[in-house]
């Protein structure tokens, strides 16, 4: 098990969960969200192969439209 900090908040993930596998089991729809890893954007062709590391700090926002 690994510890990261998932939009603020410190959470337990298996070794080897992927950027993808990470929005997959916190239910965020891929196409509405950008993620920051370590403050740095990670580009959705490398979701699926971003593995986490121990530590690393993840920010998702998604988008909400509205009129």
């Amino acid at each position: 098990m690994l510890t990261i900090e998932f939009n603020g908040q410190e959470k337990k993930v298996e070794l080897g969960l992927t950027i993808a596998e990470l929005l997959i089991e916190s239910k965020v729809e891929s196409r509405f969200c950008a993620v920051e890893l370590n403050l740095e954007i990670v580009t959705k062709d490398l979701y699926a192969t971003t593995q986490l590391a121990e530590g690393d700090r993840i920010e998702v926002v998604t988008l909400v439209g509205g009129g």
